[in-house]
């Protein structure tokens, strides 16, 4: 089962030694989400982590830089994803995702994704109010559903209020991973945190 981190929205202290440590544990992808920095500010960051992780890196907007840096890939958000009107041009190896908030819009949705986020699964840790939106009794049926479907089926990732206990009810809802943000920011050691997750996924 893969699992993914997204960076905090906000800067964190310490923030890029805390990254470098997560991949150096072998975090296999960080999502980089900074809604409010520019494009150098988010190369700055980018500049402060070691550059054979790059691969592994995923932006949330900032496209250039993505080519530019020779970044692992790019995920849309809806308001990206509606603007579209054909799939990015990326480099080969370069993965495409994106992030949908009901069973319909994947179903529905025929752009090739490399993998997709469904949420909120659990009621978030990082958003206050933002509730848990599915019965995993009937994600499960959707998932394998779509598995059965011909053509494009994309990998779906559960989204929200990830936690290291539920892990083994979103491998058992059929979901090919999870990305993690509250579980590990909010935490008082984000590496630690990170390791008992990946210490349940394995």
């Amino acid at each position: 089962m893969q699992l993914i981190v997204i960076s905090s929205p906000e800067a964190v202290a310490q923030e890029a030694a805390l990254m470098s440590e997560m991949l150096a544990a072998g975090l296999s992808r960080l999502h980089l989400r900074k809604p409010a920095f520019s494009e150098p500010q988010m190369a700055d960051l980018i500049a402060q982590l070691p550059a054979r992780y790059r691969a592994r890196l995923v932006l949330h907007g900032h496209p250039a830089l993505v080519s530019g840096m020779k970044l692992g890939g790019l995920h849309l958000t809806t308001t990206a994803r509606k603007a579209l009107t054909s799939r990015p041009k990326l480099a080969t190896g370069q993965k495409l995702s994106t992030s949908f908030h009901t069973l319909a819009e994947i179903r529905q949705h025929r752009r090739k994704y490399d993998y997709v986020f469904l949420s909120p699964v659990f009621d978030s840790l990082s958003k206050s109010n933002y509730m848990a939106g599915f019965e995993l009794s009937t994600v499960a049926e959707a998932l394998r559903q779509l598995r059965r479907r011909a053509g494009y089926v994309p990998q779906v990732l559960a989204l929200g209020g990830i936690e290291a206990h539920r892990l083994a009810a979103v491998q058992q809802a059929g979901f090919a991973g999870a990305a993690v943000l509250g579980a590990v920011w909010q935490s008082t050691n984000p590496v630690a945190a990170f390791r008992a997750l990946q210490a349940v996924v394995g």
